[in-house]
């Protein structure tokens, strides 16, 4: 199908941007806190580590300044945990409304090539990916457990060199400021969404070409090629 004039790499992030995964992410990182003998952060204070790979959030979360040894352990139990808690009906990571849609829609073209810059580790992208029937289309995909933590360039040069793409070809589509910084260390555009754990304003001022209010806004900036 026709598309773009030119082959364009469509890099999403995962967590706040395809997916709501907080619930799940919160539940595990409050249990994890709690069996350490810490309090537990506030959503909002985990909100603000999410796209960071966890060693670093924990850290983070913690007012430690780099990972240490027990970062490394509590991220190691966080994610022994995370399997039992998914397993709860009411903590499934659901695609945002008009997700699907709009994946189906860029999937069909033959000039695009699809994939993720995640924090996730890579079981949690291919299980995200295998639940949702999206695995065949992401053709690309780094994860915490490949690369160095967003902002780090990693993950978008290694997915551009994979797939014979520049930086400048592709377009890192995100929801906090950890995906614009990541996309500009690459030198690549970006593209913030309204509908994650990130404040708009926050990404325009990072460096965001613009602001998607819908998922449909992004096939409109993609297709057009308005970043």
């Amino acid at each position: 199908m026709a598309g773009t004039d030119r082959m364009k790499l469509v890099l999403f992030d995962c967590d706040g941007t395809l997916i709501d995964s907080i619930a799940i992410i919160q539940e595990t990182m409050t249990r994890t806190f709690r069996s350490f003998g810490y309090s537990e952060p506030s959503v909002d204070e985990t909100r603000a580590t999410v796209g960071l790979t966890l060693d670093v959030a924990i850290a983070r979360l913690l007012g430690r300044e780099a990972v240490d040894a027990e970062c490394s352990d509590m991220m190691g139990y966080y994610r022994s945990l995370f399997v039992q808690v998914r397993s709860d009906p009411a903590m499934q990571e659901k695609l945002f409304d008009g997700i699907r849609p709009m994946l189906e829609q860029l999937f069909l073209h033959d000039d695009i090539l699809v994939g993720a810059v995640t924090g996730k580790s890579r079981r949690g992208l291919d299980h995200m990916l295998k639940t949702h029937g999206f695995s065949r289309n992401f053709i690309t995909t780094r994860t915490a457990d490949d690369c160095p933590s967003k902002p780090n360039p990693a993950m978008v040069l290694e997915c551009c060199a994979e797939t014979g793409m520049e930086p400048s070809e592709a377009i890192v589509i995100g929801d906090t400021v950890f995906d614009i910084e990541m996309a500009k260390s690459a030198g690549a555009p970006s593209l913030g969404v309204s509908w994650g754990y990130g404040a708009p304003a926050e990404l325009l001022r990072t460096g965001a070409s613009s602001i998607a209010e819908t998922p449909s806004d992004i096939l409109k900036f993609v297709l057009e090629g308005a970043v």
